[in-house]
C-alpha cells in the first residue's frame, strides 16, 4: 500500500441466532470509496475512510493517532508495520490576536492484511473470496452464499453449524415418530423439514438427511394407516357400545320400577359421556333415540306420581273420615254388655276399610294412624277391664257348665239313640240358661260340649243309613247278584275240568276266589240293616 492511499476498516456483520442468516462486511479495494456489493445473503456496510494527514509540517501540541488493529490474523506471516516517528517537542507561540489554528493529525503506516486461504471439506468449501458452495449428490457444486464475516475456516464451521442444526431437527422428529408421538402434525412438520433442507444453506450431507426424510416419511404414513385403522376400530366397537346403550334405553322406558329404572338410566348417560363420538349424522341419530327413550320413561314416571298424588290425596281425606269414626266409636258410651261386641265389630270394620283407603303421605299417614291407633287401643283397654270386672262373676257359670259337661258325656258311646238324643237336649236347654262364662274358659269349654253333639249326630246318620229301605234293597240285589255270578263260574270251572282244559280251569278259579271276597262284603253290609 502507498503511502498516499487510505486503508479501510471492515466491519463485522452479527449472525442473527433464528434464522440463521448471516451480514457480514467485505473489504472495500484500497483507494475506492464505495463498498463492494456481496453476492447471496451477506450485506457489506460501507467502509469508514481515514482523513490523510496535510503537507504542512506537524503542530506541536498534536497527539499522534494510533493506527487501526488488523481485522483477523491470517495463517501466513503479517509484514512489520512501520512505527510512527515521536513528535517534537512543542514549541509556544506567540499571542496572536486572531483564532487559533487547529491541529493536523500525523499520518501512520496502514498494517497488511494477512492473505486468505479457502477452507474444505467432503461436502463443500469456502473459496478465498467468501463464496461458499455445497456439493451435491451428484457430485456438482451449488452455490449457497457469501462469507464475509471472518475467516473462510470460519465460514465452513458456520455452515456445517447450520447442517448439525438441520440434522439435530431430523434425529428429534425420527425419535418422535419411533416413539408414536409424532401426532398429526407430523406430515406438515415433514414437508417444511424437507423444503427447509433442499433450500438449505448448509454444508453437510444434505442427501442423506433427505433419504432420512424419505425413510420417516414411510413411518409416518405407516402410523396415519395404524392410527386411522384403531379409529376405524374405536369408531365401530364405539358404535355398537352406544347401539347397546340406546336398545337397553329403550326396553327401560316402559318400566315401571322408577327409582331402579332411574338409577340405570343416570347410569348410561355417563357410559354415553364415556364412549368415543361417532359421525355426526350416526352419533346425532343414536342420541336422538336415547334422548327419546329417556324423555318417554320421565313421561311416564311424571304421570305416574301425579296419579300417585292424587291417590295419597284421596286416601288421606277417607283415612281422615276414618280416624274420626274410630274417635267417635271410642267415646260412645256403654249400656249393655252386648255394646262391647258390637263396637269391637265396629273397629274390626274400621280397620278393614284403612287397609282398603291406600296409601297418603308418609308423614300424613303416620300422623293419622297414631290417632286411629290410638282410639282403637283406648277402645280395646276399656272393654278388656270391664270384662275382666265381668269375670269374677262368671266363675259360677264356669262349675255348672262342667257339671253339665259331665252329664253330657255320660251319653257316649251311643247305645241308644233315641236316650242319647233326649238326654243332650236337655243338658242344651239349661246349659244356655246358665250364661257367660270367664273369657280364658269359654273357647274350652264350649269346645268339648260340640264334641258330644257331634258324635250323637253321627250316630243319627249311622242309624238312618242303616234302616234305609233302599240301601237295604240296594244291599240284597247286591248279595243275589254275587251268589248267581258264582254259581256260573262254578259251572265253567267244572266243564273246564271235564274237558282239560286247565287254562280255562284257572281262570274260573280265580274269579270264583274273587267273588266269594265280594260276597261276604255284601252279606256283611246287608246285615246291618237286620240288627
Amino acid at each position: 500500500m502507498s503511502d498516499g492511499e487510505q486503508p479501510t476498516i471492515a466491519t463485522s456483520a452479527a449472525i442473527e441466532s433464528g434464522a440463521g442468516e448471516v451480514s457480514a462486511a467485505t473489504e472495500a479495494p484500497q483507494g475506492a470509496g464505495e463498498p463492494t456489493p456481496v453476492a447471496n445473503e451477506t450485506v457489506a456496510n460501507e467502509a469508514v475512510p481515514v482523513a490523510a494527514a496535510p503537507a504542512a509540517e506537524p503542530v506541536p501540541d498534536a497527539e499522534p493517532e494510533p493506527a487501526p488493529a488488523a481485522e483477523s490474523a491470517p495463517a501466513a506471516e503479517p509484514e512489520p508495520v512501520a512505527e510512527p516517528s515521536p513528535s517534537p517537542a512543542p514549541v509556544p507561540a506567540a499571542p496572536v490576536p486572531t483564532a487559533p489554528v487547529p491541529a493536523a493529525p500525523v499520518p501512520t503506516a496502514p498494517v497488511p492484511a494477512a492473505p486468505a486461504v479457502e477452507a474444505k471439506s467432503s461436502w463443500g468449501r469456502v473459496a478465498v473470496d467468501g463464496t461458499v458452495f455445497v456439493r451435491t449428490a451428484e457430485g456438482d457444486e451449488r452455490e449457497i452464499g457469501n462469507w464475509a464475516a471472518g475467516t473462510p475456516a470460519e465460514g465452513l464451521a458456520f455452515y456445517q453449524t447450520r447442517f448439525d442444526g438441520l440434522r439435530t431437527k431430523v434425529d428429534l422428529l425420527e425419535r418422535r415418530l419411533r416413539s408414536d408421538q409424532g401426532g398429526k402434525d407430523a406430515a406438515a412438520t415433514l414437508a417444511e423439514l424437507r423444503g427447509a433442507i433442499t433450500d438449505a444453506h448448509a454444508i453437510g450431507d444434505l442427501a442423506a438427511l433427505l433419504g432420512r426424510l424419505d425413510a420417516l416419511e414411510q413411518l409416518a404414513e405407516q402410523r396415519r394407516a395404524a392410527r386411522k385403522e384403531a379409529r376405524a376400530k374405536e369408531l365401530v366397537e364405539a358404535a355398537e357400545r352406544k347401539e347397546h346403550i340406546v336398545a337397553e334405553a329403550e326396553s327401560l322406558a316402559e318400566s315401571g320400577q322408577w327409582k331402579s329404572t332411574g338409577e340405570r338410566l343416570r347410569a348410561l348417560v355417563e357410559e354415553w359421556k364415556a364412549v368415543p363420538r361417532l359421525d355426526r349424522k350416526a352419533d346425532d341419530e343414536l342420541w336422538n333415540r336415547f334422548a327419546t327413550a329417556r324423555s318417554a320413561f320421565a313421561k311416564r314416571r311424571k304421570a305416574h306420581f301425579a296419579e300417585l298424588d292424587s291417590e295419597r290425596e284421596a286416601a288421606r281425606a277417607r283415612k281422615e273420615e276414618l280416624v274420626e269414626q274410630a274417635e267417635e266409636l271410642a267415646a260412645q258410651p256403654i249400656t249393655q254388655p252386648t255394646d262391647w261386641a258390637e263396637n269391637a265389630q265396629g273397629f274390626r270394620d274400621l280397620m278393614a276399610s284403612w287397609k282398603k283407603a291406600g296409601h297418603a303421605q308418609r308423614d300424613v299417614e303416620d300422623k293419622l294412624w297414631v290417632r286411629f291407633k290410638a282410639a282403637q287401643d283406648g277402645f280395646f283397654a276399656a272393654r278388656n277391664a270391664d270384662l275382666d270386672r265381668r269375670d269374677t262373676g262368671f266363675k259360677e257359670n264356669l262349675a255348672r257348665k262342667e257339671e253339665l259337661l259331665v252329664e253330657a258325656k255320660a251319653v257316649l258311646p251311643v247305645t241308644d239313640l233315641k236316650a242319647a238324643k233326649s238326654a243332650l237336649r236337655a243338658v242344651q236347654e239349661r246349659w244356655e240358661d246358665v250364661g257367660p262364662v270367664p273369657r280364658d274358659a269359654k273357647s274350652r269349654i264350649e269346645g268339648q260340649l260340640r264334641d258330644v253333639e257331634r258324635a250323637v249326630a253321627d250316630a243319627e246318620q249311622a242309624e238312618w243309613q242303616r234302616t234305609n229301605p233302599e240301601a237295604r234293597a240296594r244291599a240284597e240285589a247286591t248279595v243275589r247278584q254275587l251268589e248267581a255270578s258264582l254259581e256260573k263260574f262254578e259251572t265253567e270251572l267244572n266243564k273246564a275240568k271235564a274237558a282239560g282244559n286247565a287254562r280255562k280251569a284257572a281262570d274260573a278259579e280265580a274269579a270264583i276266589s274273587a267273588r266269594r271276597e265280594w260276597l261276604e262284603q255284601a252279606q256283611s253290609a246287608l246285615a246291618e240293616f237286620t240288627r
